[in-house]
């Protein structure tokens, strides 16, 4: 019989992390129903938030639900009983106000819609090594199916850009371009880290390159950040076609998608398309060698078992040997916030 567990030893932790789909929940249907847009305005009463996002009549644990919220610090309240008021922190209402520049809700609404539940059979994806996104359903694999629809590939594709922002603000801010003048992004989408990179640095011409589906996007991100006259948007795809030569190439969260061969393939080609004194730049949640202090890259790493077949994040040490592998000669991270940073590898 085992013995009784000591006083001193705390299961809530294991508890909360069990249960923390609860409060994960919680976030993401608060960012579906556009609560902190509407709380952008002026602070809302219980009664008024109800009315807004057509949430129960009867009212019953909307109170329950904005203090939730309040509790995990994502909305401040004042006063008191029915007369309380809730409005945004700073945080929620720089990031999660639809508004803002910085909205980075599209990527949460993108996790609500999609991810959410395909998160639920991630035991599944464990025992087979097999993709459990909507290959199980249709037959496509993730990108092939959100390509196909529209509406998917509007949400995706906002989603993929509010949450790189930052990071590509940060590199385009950070990286010395004064040694440069092209730089081609090989898996664009919607031109962002382009149209950053242009902006921020007036002598810089920059090519998005991606499958004709994103060429909608990318030119019309190009004309909001008024650089499109140096920003070029370039069809293709690849894993068929060479890379466009220029001194830079980047790519922004797009080699953890795919599997190892794939990944030494894109690094390959990446290279051929680079002039010597040349450099590559990675932009993702590249791994600590000991695999113990990037948790949300690890996380997106089982991630990428829900919406890949084989595709993995890695660790600083691996990268390096892939990189010598292709041909580079050196190279040197930069971190950009949070568990992303930017693995610059030079010719």
């Amino acid at each position: 019989m085992s013995a009784t567990p000591s006083a001193q030893l705390n299961p809530f932790p294991i508890i909360q992390v069990g249960l923390s789909f609860w409060s994960s929940k919680t976030l993401l249907a608060a960012t579906k129903l556009g609560l902190f847009t509407h709380l952008s305005e002026k602070p809302l009463t219980a009664e008024q938030i109800k009315q807004k996002l057509g949430l129960n009549q009867k009212g019953l644990y909307v109170r329950d639900f904005l203090d939730a919220l309040y509790s995990m610090g994502f909305l401040e309240r004042t006063g008191s009983g029915e007369s309380v008021l809730y409005q945004n922190t700073p945080d929620t209402a720089a990031f999660l106000d639809k508004n803002q520049p910085a909205y980075l809700g599209g990527f949460l609404e993108m996790a609500n819609d999609r991810e959410y539940k395909f998160w639920g059979d991630l035991e599944e994806g464990l025992k087979t090594g097999n993709p459990q996104n909507e290959i199980k359903y249709t037959g496509k694999e993730s990108f092939e199916a959100i390509y196909d629809n529209p509406i998917s590939l509007a949400q995706f594709t906002e989603a993929m850009s509010g949450i790189q922002k930052l990071s590509f603000m940060a590199f385009a801010n950070s990286f010395d371009f004064s040694g440069y003048k092209t730089l081609v992004d090989a898996g664009g989408s919607a031109g962002l880290l382009s149209a950053l990179v242009a902006q921020q640095h007036p002598h810089m011409h920059c090519t998005t390159f991606d499958l004709p589906q994103l060429e909608p996007f990318a030119k019309a991100t190009a004309e909001t950040y008024g650089v499109a006259d140096r920003v070029t948007v370039l069809n293709g795809d690849f894993f068929n076609e060479p890379f466009p030569t220029a001194d830079v190439v980047t790519m922004g969260n797009i080699l953890h998608s795919f599997d190892l061969e794939k990944k030494k393939m894109l690094l390959q080609k990446a290279y051929e398309a680079l002039p010597a004194n040349g450099c590559l730049v990675i932009i993702e949640m590249i791994l600590d060698n000991e695999r113990r202090e990037n948790t949300f890259g690890l996380l997106m790493s089982l991630n990428m078992l829900i919406e890949s077949d084989g595709g993995f994040n890695y660790t600083q040490n691996e990268f390096r040997q892939w990189v010598s592998e292709a041909g580079f000669t050196s190279v040197k991270f930069i971190p950009l916030g949070g568990p992303v940073s930017a693995a610059v590898a030079y010719k």
